[in-house]
């Protein structure tokens, strides 16, 4: 199983976060349950698959509404 690069974390942005233009460097995530990537501002959780982020606004919303402690690892496959 390939494993995510936290380096990624300097870029990789939240989706739905960076569409709002008022806020400096908006989106930032952070790595959780070594499988999932969380977004504050959003409350969206994007999962990594392969170590692969899947950063799609649909992915994320599934899973806002689960406790971080709650997120499955690893993520389900869809």
């Amino acid at each position: 199983m390939a494993t995510f690069d936290p380096s990624w974390l300097e870029i990789l942005r939240c989706p739905l976060a960076v569409q709002d233009k008022s806020k400096t460097d908006p989106g930032r995530l952070e790595l959780v349950r070594e499988h999932w990537l969380y977004c504050a501002e959003s409350g969206y959780k994007y999962p990594i698959r392969n170590g692969i982020p899947v950063m799609l606004i649909e992915e994320g919303a599934k899973w806002k509404d689960v406790a971080i402690d709650q997120l499955p690892t690893p993520p389900p496959e869809k």
